[in-house]
Formats: structure tokens, C-alpha cells, sequence
């Protein structure tokens, strides 16, 4: 049975719990279909992988990952959003809900014991206000990932996929592009979430260049 939700049912979700956004965690829920694919798509999801994903939220992304990865690692922070993902999970041999805060997650024993320490991929709808620690955290574990495909805001995604020579090129640039090859995937505008961010958000994808 698919679990991929549709817009209307992530609203629904969203009414039927009575769920309160919570600021704190920056909670914008994605739940338009054609950004969701395109992740998944550009993920290169299969069958034959193990996803991390942090901060899956209401489970709209979650959804089309545990359809087409061979193991979904979800890590949740908002306690009051895990009884609405293991509902609407139970059925999923393949997916593991942990919650805590991914900042504190010791990322290498995770992988050890849920994937016997073999290559990950990463796919995330991040909060705006994490994801520089988050990124730094996953590079700084030395995991084996194999590509990181994540949704952040889109001046921070433009300047960590810039070139050198360019005005925003920095120190994140840098330290990134030497570990991966980074691809600027697409755009996505305020109005593919819920409630809608003040600002565009932006998919890209790393990739390990060696």
C-alpha cells in the first residue's frame, strides 16, 4: 500500500490532530506533491538504500521514501508529532522512528546499528534555522554517506552551491565543496508548504567526490 500523501491529506492530518506549529523548530510542512517527487527523484532513491531523514514532520516526505528505499532512519525532534508517524507507519518493516534532536544524535552508532555501518543517503526538508549545524554535523561524523539531497532556504543553498570567484563564495562553500560536488537542483516558492514560509526555499544535492 502507497504511503505517499496527498496535499489534501497532510492538511487533513494537520486538522484532525489538532497540531500546533511549533516555532521552535521551524516547522514548515511540505506538502506539495511535485516538490516531493522531485526530491525523491533526485534523491535516487531505490530499494537498495537506507535514508536518513531528519525532521520528518507531519510524514509527507517520509512517505515517498519508505515506498522506495529498502530503510527509512526518521529522527524526529517534537515528541508530539511521533504518535502520528508511528500510526501512520505501523505497517512499515522498513522504517525506524527515533526521537530526539538530530543535533545530539551520535550519528556514527546510529548508522552502525540500523545499517551495520554501511553507505547512507540523506534526504531532509531541514528547518532554515539548523541547517549549517546540521550539514557541518554530518561532515564532521564521518559518515558514509552517499549523497546528501535536502531542502533549505535559497539564498543559503545558492551560496553553498557557489563558484569561487563569486560575491557569496565563502567559508561554507569551501569547506563543502572540497568533501562533495554540488548541484543547485530547483526552486521551490512559499506557497508548497504549510503554513507558508516568508521566504523560497531551495533543493539541492551533494554528492561525495571521492
Amino acid at each position: 500500500m502507497p504511503h505517499a500523501l496527498t496535499p489534501a491529506e497532510c492538511i487533513e492530518l494537520i486538522r484532525n490532530h489538532g497540531f500546533a506549529v511549533q516555532k521552535k523548530f521551524g516547522q514548515n510542512f511540505l506538502i506539495d506533491t511535485n516538490v516531493l517527487e522531485g526530491i525523491v527523484s533526485f534523491a535516487q532513491v531505490t530499494e537498495d538504500d537506507c535514508v536518513l531523514e531528519i525532521g520528518p514532520g507531519m510524514g509527507a516526505l517520509t512517505g515517498y521514501l519508505v515506498d522506495a528505499a529498502g530503510r527509512v532512519i526518521a529522527v524526529e525532534v517534537d515528541r508530539v508529532l511521533i504518535p502520528l508517524l508511528e500510526g501512520s507507519f505501523s505497517d512499515c518493516d522498513n522504517f525506524i522512528l527515533i526521537n530526539d534532536d538530530i543535533l545530539k544524535v551520535d550519528l556514527a552508532s546510529l548508522v552502525e546499528s540500523e545499517n551495520a555501518g554501511n553507505p547512507i543517503k540523506v534526504v531532509a526538508n531541514l528547518p532554515y534555522y539548523i541547517t549549517t549545524p546540521v550539514v557541518m554535523k554530518l561532515l564532521e561524523a564521518e559518515l558514509p554517506i552517499k549523497s546528501i539531497t535536502i531542502m533549505i532556504q535559497k539564498e543559503v543553498a545558492e551560496r553553498i552551491a557557489e563558484k569561487p570567484g563569486t560575491k557569496t563564495y565563502g567559508i561554507l562553500s569551501v569547506f563543502l565543496q572540497a568533501w562533495y560536488d554540488i548541484e543547485y537542483l530547483f526552486t521551490v516558492g512559499p506557497g508548497a508548504f504549510n503554513p507558508p514560509p516568508k521566504v523560497h526555499s531551495a533543493v539541492i544535492r551533494l554528492v561525495r567526490n571521492g
